[in-house]
């Protein structure tokens, strides 16, 4: 444990706390230090005198810290935190957040003239360390008071020393409520601040200097930093630019990656226009011409890859922009996608490249006729092999190395065998994969599209050649708008990249044109302002502020913290340093912050509103017009206290201009009133919005726009929606940014570990606000969750139970382990009912008792549709829809992004998603990171539709994903009817045998057809019996907790003739259909169909049961459904399918395997005197076991998830946020907030 002078304000602060008030309180007349002209702080959350930390519930959890791979990484013992933050939020602030190593375990005061006592720095107390064991001198963060006082005493510490606080005890009232708001998780600052600020302040840790450059904020002088957390960087946000230029400065292409790579490594994101950059053709000044964007995006996409942002394996935040004028614009929309049609290649040549090489082997090694085996002459089976490889497009160099290691004795070949997973080698080995791509789309362009008209395309010399002679430029190359629009539209619905930037419509809000033209945004597009600027986040939490019980926001609290909070960004913008001296300065000149919210979904269902619904757009709208306001309105008092931002005079005119245009829109004025605008925005619709909050998002407006005409604004810009990922779940909200619910269903990780299943919290409120009684919202929430008791369960009842045997305490033992489990089946395992009562009452075998995917409930005799049926009422439907009671009018409010639980259909049209950000676009500074979901049904013209109502609306960017439209995301649903598979391999086989049947008729070709072709039909219509006395084996296996036997019968050449397909279900319909199913195969293959067709039309199919395999041959581990493990068994048994296998023959075997060997050709391995080398097609990995990856996505994409898997965990619970994503079960994300 820390010196409690860590955590706690100290002896010398408390006896002062009852002098120390602020102006509006005893005038501060007893403060340290002289009073200055800086800000009066309100206190609204804490008390003068008492410590803000008491108000909270401490509780105490151990917190372990795992790499991706499972194995322990690092593991923090009793850490201590508010109660709010029990399960994962704490988790993600104890792995994120927590200085882990390098904390004095022992601190002193550095006086400073001027400083109080409470407020000075600390550093190490060397002499006292010494008399500690080494290894206890340095240690961690482990109590939360460390921690947020670490942040709000360095924020109120710079704020002190340069003027921000009326008085010493402004300066303490700031202090404990910035504590209180975020121990409360009302809201929190972006990731880098919670990385780097205080270390110093609180610490004394220093670092060596990594070359950041900073403005003494006393003489505005620029600076190098000679230490690393000094001036912290508390900035997520980069903008920077790049010059047509390869090498030579900060700003050429290969200054660009250097200075990418030092952001990306502390953790922030950056993006960049690359619209000056010359097109392929371009001449250059030395002689030649440019090899074209595209080739130095590749560099700089692999570059970024490389790089593990903070630490982590998550890959660099970056957005990649380019204007729709650029000549290189076609090739660059289709550069993901191309990528990405690379990566199918590499999937499918690779497998064809293991089963060529597997089939040439087998015809060498299978060979028992006079000859030479590897002469194609006397081997007419490796003739065949090695033609259908070559036909195949496998190189001839291939095929005569296999023939070479064969000769040398080997058995086999193996290779990698790439798949689709976004992080494996397929994925890796192409580029454009590390970046959120986007178009910048002026107004010019949409005109064109809606007359359809042309657009022109330049090349970057003439462009600069004509600006600088002061001529219109002559274009390289015209092109239909329609057929430019068509190819965005194509390709974000086939890779969900480009997205879209408005170009016209982000400069005509910009606030500072005479400082340049806004050209491009960070990551994940929320931050948009000059190049070479930064921005850093906060978010305020909104449910925090809304009183469930009297049904009411609490405006003046909420304004009180968007107070704070501009306050408080505005200090970390003079504290910190910065990767450059471009950025360093023009953040010191523009000052630019970024404030907004979360949980907006969260509170309109609280609130009772659907999501969909104009009442909801109209508080959105003034939630968003009071932070704005209020924001602006606190920039404006800085600015009369500290002065304006250093360029504000030469932009006054167009920064009041975009004042007054954000309150019109407050006020919902007329579009003729608006000045400048090409788009009239979506103000507040006044009969729709509750009175408070629009009479509060008017008078923020008044006040902001008063003070900037008096004293300007200390701030270009304050506001923006960013996806608030880490930060969000540290906050326990919901929903990020201004997206919807995802269910109505959470999963909430305990502290002493396990998940506990319970309601979205925004139900009960809703349904109480819309007028229902509690026992119906208990039963509408039993309809959602379950009533999680057997009593009144279908065939479960505890009488029917009693009947079969069942005690009471069994029974209690079964209702006790409901909160701990996830489905009715896992209730009544043998684990959970004991082996003594399986064994004595219930008949079980030890064998039965051991296996914990054993269906007991189906072994006492229950159906599948009687199971199904009690686990919908004991563990709920997971959708409202079908509820009792429930009005039809009501469903709306609990639509959430995407269809809730299995039985629901009901989703937010993509419309609304659109609407929502156009309502909260007009009162925010910068931008909003957003994605639009949309269904995989949804259509190219969908995807033209919502960019299209993106700029309509006045948004200024939008990002679409289409459910399934990356290739590394599995599908839910077979898009392709795989019996055409069969019928083309089935009339290819007939025609090859009328080919074989030709040349072995002793007869001239056109004679012997015919015959050949009556011979072939005659055979194949021809039913060859099994003989009376036939080899037969049966097999027994577990697919998803069902019993199945297959039972295979064999022709005397060992060929299958007949399956048997028996299952534990007695009485269930689809057991019937099994066994006729089991009859047609058979006929089938005594009627010569081959078993290969069988196999290709029934592996991978889709249905329950599903899931994990137990016995069988051993070799297959998981299923999509019980014909996709019986066919895998018999294509392993019959075909030597080994590629349908998840275990290899060798790793069932007990005779060891030797260790493998490095060699030129691959890694070498001897078995006995079996050789085997594994060659990679490009670095050498370990084979996945793809179906298990396979079933983890599908089942997270069944509990709300998107599917992808975290890179940094490995948790599959990852959601959309913003234009990125996150990690529901540890905080990371793809993006830089």
């Amino acid at each position: 444990m820390l010196n409690p002078s860590l955590w706690v304000i100290g002896a010398e602060g408390d006896k002062e706390d009852d002098t120390m008030q602020t102006r509006t309180e005893k005038g501060g007349k007893n403060s340290e230090g002289p009073i200055g002209t800086g800000l009066v702080i309100e206190r609204r959350f804490t008390t003068v005198g008492e410590d803000p930390f008491d108000q909270f519930d401490w509780i105490e959890m151990d917190v372990e810290i795992r790499n991706a791979d499972g194995s322990l990484a690092h593991r923090i013992d009793d850490v201590r935190l508010p109660s709010g933050f029990s399960g994962v939020a704490g988790k993600v602030l104890a792995q994120k957040y927590l200085r882990k190593a390098g904390v004095p375990a022992i601190l002193r005061k550095v006086k400073e003239k001027g400083v109080p006592t409470w407020l000075q720095r600390s550093e190490p107390d060397h002499e006292k360390l010494q008399s500690l064991d080494p290894e206890k001198r340095f240690i961690g963060e482990s109590h939360g008071r460390e921690l947020f006082r670490r942040l709000a005493g360095t924020w109120t510490y710079w704020g002190w020393k340069h003027g921000y606080f009326e008085a010493e005890a402004d300066a303490r009232a700031y202090f404990d409520e910035m504590c209180y708001l975020i121990a409360s998780q009302r809201s929190a600052p972006n990731s880098p601040q919670w990385f780097n600020t205080g270390l110093h302040w609180a610490y004394g840790i220093e670092g060596p200097a990594q070359g950041h450059r900073y403005i003494d904020p006393s003489t505005g002088e620029l600076m190098t930093s000679t230490n690393a957390y000094e001036h912290p960087q508390p900035h997520a946000c980069f903008i920077q630019s790049v010059s047509d230029s390869l090498v030579g400065g900060t700003d050429s292409i290969m200054g660009l990656w250097n200075r990418e790579a030092l952001l990306f490594k502390y953790g922030s994101g950056t993006g960049s226009n690359f619209s000056n950059i010359r097109g392929s053709g371009e001449p250059l000044s030395g002689g030649g011409t440019s090899s074209g964007l595209i080739s130095f995006l590749k560099i700089g996409d692999r570059a970024a890859g490389a790089i593990k942002s903070g630490g982590t394996t998550r890959r660099a935040a970056k957005m990649v922009t380019l204007d729709l004028d650029h000549p290189d614009i076609e090739e660059y929309i289709d550069w993901k996608l191309s990528e990405e049609e690379k990566v199918s290649a590499l999937v499918i040549g690779s497998n064809l490249l293991q089963g060529h090489a597997d089939a040439i082997m087998d015809a060498i090694w299978s060979f028992d006729g006079e000859g030479n085996k590897l002469d194609m002459n006397d081997n007419r089976e490796l003739k065949k092999a090695a033609a259908k490889a070559i036909k195949n497009h496998v190189p001839n160099s291939h095929v005569k190395r296999f023939l070479d290691l064969a000769e040398q004795g080997w058995k086999s070949i193996h290779f990698d065998k790439m798949d689709t997973d976004w992080q494996g080698e397929g994925y890796g080995t192409v580029s454009g994969q590390n970046s959120n791509n986007s178009v910048r789309v002026p107004n010019s362009f949409m005109d064109a599209l809606e007359n359809d008209g042309t657009w022109n395309l330049y090349h970057r010399t003439e462009l600069k050649s004509a600006n600088e002679s002061g001529r219109e430029p002559e274009p390289c190359r015209s092109m239909p708008a329609k057929e430019l629009w068509d190819k965005v539209a194509y390709t974000a619905w086939a890779c969900a990249d480009p997205g879209v930037q408005f170009d016209t419509t982000i400069n005509e809000w910009h606030t500072c044109p005479e400082g340049g033209r806004i050209n491009g945004s960070n990551p994940c597009s929320e931050y948009m302002f000059l190049d070479d600027t930064a921005c850093n986040l906060a978010s305020i939490n909104l449910l925090h502020y809304f009183d469930t019980e009297a049904q009411k926001f609490d405006i003046p609290s909420f304004q009180h913290s968007v107070r704070l909070w501009t306050m408080t960004l505005e200090i970390s913008v003079l504290m910190a340093q910065f990767p450059s001296e471009e950025i360093a300065r023009k953040s010191y000149e523009y000052r630019t912050l970024g404030l907004g919210y979360c949980n907006l979904g969260s509170l309109l269902m609280h609130m009772g509103l659907p999501y969909a619904d104009d009442r909801a757009y109209a508080v959105c709208g003034a939630l968003s017009s009071i932070m704005c306001g209020e924001s602006y309105a606190t920039s404006a008092e800085l600015a009369g206290s500290l002065g304006p931002f250093p360029k504000y005079h030469e932009n006054a005119d167009h920064m009041l201009k975009v004042m007054r245009n954000h309150r019109r829109a407050a006020y919902d004025a007329k579009g003729s009133e608006y000045e400048g605008l090409t788009i009239t925005p979506m103000g507040i619709d006044a009969k729709r919005c509750p009175s408070d909050l629009l009479d509060a998002a008017k008078s923020a407006w008044d006040r902001a726009v008063q003070g900037g005409e008096e004293y300007g604004y200390r701030n270009a810009q304050t506001t923006v929606i960013a996806p608030t990922g880490t930060i969000g779940l540290v906050m326990a909200a919901d929903t990020t940014g201004v997206e919807p619910q995802f269910s109505l269903v959470q999963y909430k990780q305990l502290a002493g570990g396990g998940t506990l299943r319970i309601i979205n919290r925004g139900v009960p409120s809703a349904l109480k606000r819309l007028g229902y009684t509690d026992s119906e919202v208990t039963s509408i929430v039993d309809h959602i969750m379950g009533t999680g008791r057997l009593s009144g369960s279908p065939g479960l009842d505890p009488r029917i139970l009693k009947e079969k045997g069942f005690t009471d305490e069994v029974l209690s033992n079964i209702e006790s382990s409901m909160p701990d489990v996830f489905d009715i089946r896992s209730a009544f395992s043998p684990s959970v009912l004991g082996d003594d009562f399986c064994k004595t009452v219930l008949a079980m075998t030890d064998e039965d008792c051991q296996n914990v995917f054993f269906d007991t409930l189906a072994y006492i005799g229950l159906s599948a549709e009687d199971i199904e049926r009690a686990n919908d009422v004991i563990f709920g439907y997971g959708s409202i829809e079908g509820a009792p009671g429930l009005k039809e009018e009501h469903l709306a409010v609990f639509d959430c992004a995407t269809p809730c639980g299995k039985h629901g259909t009901r989703s937010i049209d993509w419309q609304a998603h659109v609407l929502m950000m156009a309502a909260a676009q007009p009162f925010i500074s910068g931008a909003i990171s957003k994605t639009i979901n949309m269904p995989a049904s949804a259509s190219i013209d969908d995807i033209r539709e919502a960019y299209e109502l993106s700029h309509s609306t006045m948004n200024k960017a939008c990002a679409v994903y289409r459910d399934g439209s990356k290739l590394s995301q599995p599908l839910m649903s077979q898009i392709v009817d795989t019996s055409i598979l069969e019928e083309e391999d089935s009339s290819g086989a007939v025609q090859t045998m009328v080919e074989d049947a030709v040349k072995a008729i002793p007869v001239p070709d056109d004679l012997a057809r015919p015959i050949a072709e009556n011979v072939v039909q005659s055979f194949i219509a021809a039913r060859k019996a099994l003989p009376d006395v036939r080899s037969s084996k049966t097999t027994k296996s577990r697919v998803g907790g069902h019993t199945v036997y297959l039972t295979s019968s064999e022709y005397e050449d060992g060929r299958l003739g007949e399956i048997m397909i028996t299952t534990s279900k007695e009485g269930a319909a689809w057991r019937s259909m099994l066994n006729q199913f089991a009859i047609a195969v058979s006929i089938g293959l005594q009627y010569g169909v081959p078993l290969d067709a069988f196999v290709k039309s029934f592996t991978f199919q889709k249905f329950e049961p599903s899931g994990m395999v137990q016995g069988g041959s051993g070799r297959v581990k998981m299923s999509t459904s019980i014909v996709d493990y019986i066919f895998r068994e018999l294509a392993i048994q019959y075909l030597d399918r080994n590629d349908l296998a998840h275990v290899s023959e060798e790793d069932l075997e007990t005779t060891s395997i030797s260790r493998p060997v490095p060699t030129d050709d691959g890694l070498l391995r001897h078995q006995g005197e079996k050789r085997e080398v594994q060659m990679t097609l490009t670095s050498s990995t370990l084979e996945t076991d793809e179906d298990e990856v396979t079933k983890t996505r599908r089942l997270a994409r069944e509990r709300g998830f998107t599917g992808d898997i975290c890179d940094e965990c490995g948790s599959s619970q990852m959601v959309r946020n913003g234009t990125c994503l996150k990690c529901n079960a540890c905080g990371s994300t793809t993006g830089c907030s």
